[in-house]
């Protein structure tokens, strides 16, 4: 009964017994897993790169950029006043949209997380520059929030930069 019921399978199961073993059947979800675990450097480096192009564009119109009032203020306070907000801006916008640009195409990556860090270094001074709009109480405010969501920006840029280093350079 048992030859009978099932004659194709246990004819493979005699001839190809490796195809039986869990090692060498992967199913859909572990051959998509292997798939992404390969590129997810490469997709989580152009994802931040299309995020922050978004970032730098908006700062290239006035008022589109829900972080433009806190940037203003920060770079005001950093240059102490000698850089004014209509050039100021632009210049934030540029910076943003370069990192971005080098991180969605691979070119340039280490100057542009050097870029990225010294970005991040004023982002970080604006929580001490503007203490009374970041933080209420010693909770972040919404522009605090705002600031603080960085962490996460710097964390992958600093996973970027490890990547970069280990990588071969193309010389």
């Amino acid at each position: 009964m048992l030859l009978t019921s099932h004659p194709r399978r246990l004819l493979r199961d005699r001839l190809l017994p490796a195809v039986r073993t869990s090692s060498t059947r992967r199913t859909a979800t572990q051959r998509a897993a292997e798939y992404y675990r390969m590129r997810s450097t490469a997709v989580l480096r152009i994802s931040v790169g299309v995020l922050y192009c978004w970032f730098g564009a908006l700062k290239f119109f006035p008022a589109a950029s829900p972080a433009e009032e806190i940037a203003a203020a920060a770079m005001t306070k950093l240059t102490g006043g000698l850089l004014p907000t209509t050039v100021s801006m632009p210049l934030l916008g540029a910076a943003e949209t370069l990192i971005g640009l080098a991180l969605v195409t691979g070119l340039l990556l280490r100057p542009a997380l050097m870029l990225f860090f010294g970005h991040m270094a004023g982002v970080f001074t604006s929580l001490a520059l503007l203490h009374d709009q970041m933080w209420q109480h010693g909770v972040p405010t919404l522009e605090g929030q705002y600031v603080l969501k960085n962490l996460v920006l710097g964390r992958v840029s600093q996973l970027l930069g490890t990547e970069t280093s280990r990588a071969p350079s193309c010389s």
